[in-house]
């Protein structure tokens, strides 16, 4: 079976998800901890998560002018989450059309491979890219220390 499994053209759909931003400069924030929180939101919201994690970063120009990184985990629940506070956002639909895509089998390790690829496609096919990335960790086997992510680049407007 292919590691890499390749596509140029893909829709990235989610629905009723639940969006958490990572706090960067927190130096004591544990992910583990904020996913488990999350998650635990959901249920006291009367809601049940449905489908994997979801981890979008998308890099933006600070206020030093110095390039900086934003991090929000995503995950979908089986209904809209009304009167949702802070840190929390609830989107009834994300939708990210024209993205390359790329779904990695292998060692978490390497996960890196998958964003090399749809890099690597963009510049020969003279593809520009946002330079935003969706991250969709879909099984893990323990066992085998494997993973199986799906990766979602989304392409610049082409005018």
């Amino acid at each position: 079976m292919s590691k890499l499994q390749f596509n140029q053209n893909k829709i990235l759909k989610l629905q009723n998800a639940l969006i958490g931003k990572i706090n960067l400069e927190d130096e004591e924030m544990d992910f583990n901890i904020f996913i488990e929180k999350m998650q635990s939101y959901i249920k006291v919201k009367g809601a049940t998560q449905i489908g994997p994690l979801i981890q979008h970063t998308k890099p933006f120009v600070n206020d030093e002018e110095e390039l900086d990184m934003e991090i929000n985990m995503l995950l979908q629940c089986n209904n809209y989450v009304y009167s949702v506070e802070k840190p929390y956002v609830m989107e009834s639909v994300v939708r990210v059309p024209n993205c390359m895509y790329c779904r990695y089998i292998g060692p978490e390790e390497k996960l890196k491979f998958a964003y090399d690829k749809i890099n690597l496609e963009a510049f020969e096919n003279d593809i520009e890219l946002t330079g935003e990335s969706y991250t969709i960790f879909v099984d893990q086997n323990v066992e085998e220390g494997t993973i199986v992510a799906d990766v979602f680049m989304p392409k610049a407007d082409e005018e």
